[in-house]
């Protein structure tokens, strides 16, 4: 097995880690939403140390039910996603271009 194999399979190694484990350890069981996103839990925080609390913004757009929001965040993650994947595929495919051409030999004749 090649070192960079190696270092790819235990980085998705890490990350199945990071995500099996809290399940497995049962770390959110004590609360009624275990795995409520930050927001949440910011929320929750502040109206705990100050009841009479107002915000001072509220959303531009504020989605009718949950299923809505979440399918909007996978939406934004996908396209993140798809950016990221460009990007690095056409680093990578100009970078091999560069190599080919860089080893090709030279089959122009040269003029006098």
């Amino acid at each position: 097995m090649s070192r960079n194999a190696r270092i790819n399979a235990l980085l998705l190694l890490a990350v199945a880690a990071l995500a099996v484990l809290p399940l497995v350890l049962g770390l959110g069981d004590h609360k009624e939403e275990p795995f409520a996103g930050a927001d949440a839990e910011a929320e929750t925080a502040i109206t705990e140390i100050e009841p009479d609390y107002e915000p001072w913004f509220s959303p531009l757009y504020e989605p009718p039910s949950g299923e809505i929001e979440s399918a909007l965040f996978a939406v934004q993650a996908a396209l993140g996603a798809g950016v990221l994947a460009y990007y690095f595929g056409l680093r990578r495919g100009r970078r091999q271009g560069e190599e080919r051409t860089a080893a090709a030999p030279r089959d122009t004749p040269e003029s006098d």
